[in-house]
């Protein structure tokens, strides 16, 4: 204790010592109405910073959900806006006798099942690869992330025109001709339509979470790996016990934003099947946009993404779970 912080007055009648505070010269209350004002101007400057994100999320997210949960219950043809009629849930009870409806549901999470691990591995893969040094590592690097940067309407035609089943102009079906395999028809075919869809999907993908995984694998202390191969651990070892451990919070990160992209499929059937053949590769987004946008049911297409969102909360929060049980 300082001298001279605490000053002892003798109150009358009283044998008993009171100490009462006493500050010097009072600097530690002009600093702290100093630190006050700081923080209150950092508060508001934080503020300024937020509001123009959160208006933009009302805007673009908060009011389309309140107004598709809106329109839902109503009979809405775009074409005839002044002959809408409130129909309460007819349109959901109509949605879920829907043969369309749950074919779609169901190549959606087909394709959300299938290329989410499929893609996750692949830019795993990719990431172990690149974060080795030899030369020309960044050439590797742009070369794997660059369908990234790429349109996925460019990257839909340009695969379409690969996966044509004339082999004098699809390049897939010219190497199986010229290794005397018979031609293809990848997406006229009910049984390849979508797979193929995933492994295009997969390949322009993997470069955005190639780079999350080599950020993750930076961030892994070296040391580990040398204490590991003194010990005689092999490269087998060294990964699973040393690199999965270490990307642990990177794979659960890089499965939800992945996952959640999966459900939101539309550019790839749109372009290269327009949803066929026979509805094999037409998912609920798309269904969606037919039904809104084709042949405007408007109503009918809110009621159908009310059900989207629900599906899409649904799984978000039982993959958060499952990741969170196996900490």
């Amino acid at each position: 204790m300082r001298p001279g912080f605490f000053r002892r007055e003798i109150t009358s009648g009283s044998s008993a010592g009171k100490y009462k505070p006493r500050r010097k010269g009072g600097k530690g209350f002009a600093k702290t109405k100093k630190l006050t004002g700081r923080k209150r101007d950092e508060r508001i400057a934080a503020y300024i910073f937020v509001t123009p994100a959160v208006v933009l999320l009302i805007a673009f997210l908060v009011v389309p959900m309140i107004y598709t949960a809106y329109f839902s219950v109503f009979r809405y043809q775009i074409m005839r806006p002044d002959a809408m009629k409130f129909i309460g849930i007819e349109n959901y009870i109509e949605l879920f006798q829907d043969k369309n409806f749950w074919q779609a549901l169901k190549n959606t999470v087909y394709f959300t099942i299938i290329v989410v691990p499929f893609q996750c591995a692949l830019a795993l893969g990719l990431a172990l690869l690149v974060s080795k040094k030899f030369r020309g590592v960044a050439i590797f690097r742009t070369m794997y992330f660059s369908p990234q940067l790429t349109s996925m309407v460019v990257i839909s035609v340009l695969w379409s025109v690969l996966y044509n089943a004339n082999p004098n102009t699809g390049l897939f079906n010219s190497i199986l001709t010229s290794l005397g395999l018979d031609p293809i028809s990848f997406l006229n075919d009910e049984n390849t339509a979508m797979n193929s869809i995933i492994f295009m999907s997969a390949w322009q993908g993997a470069g955005y979470q190639m780079m999350i995984f080599l950020a993750g694998l930076q961030g892994i202390p070296r040391d580990q790996y040398e204490a590991a191969s003194v010990d005689g651990a092999t490269k087998f070892k060294q990964f699973l016990y040393i690199t999965l451990p270490g990307l642990k919070g990177t794979i659960k990160y890089v499965i939800m934003i992945t996952m959640i992209q999966a459900m939101k499929l539309f550019t790839q059937p749109y372009i290269m099947t327009q949803g066929g053949p026979k509805n094999s590769t037409k998912t609920l987004v798309y269904y969606i946009y037919s039904e809104g946008f084709q042949r405007g049911n408007f109503g009918y297409a809110c009621s159908i993404a009310a059900v989207f969102f629900v599906i899409v909360v649904c799984m978000s929060m039982a993959m958060k779970k499952v990741t969170t049980s196996t900490e």
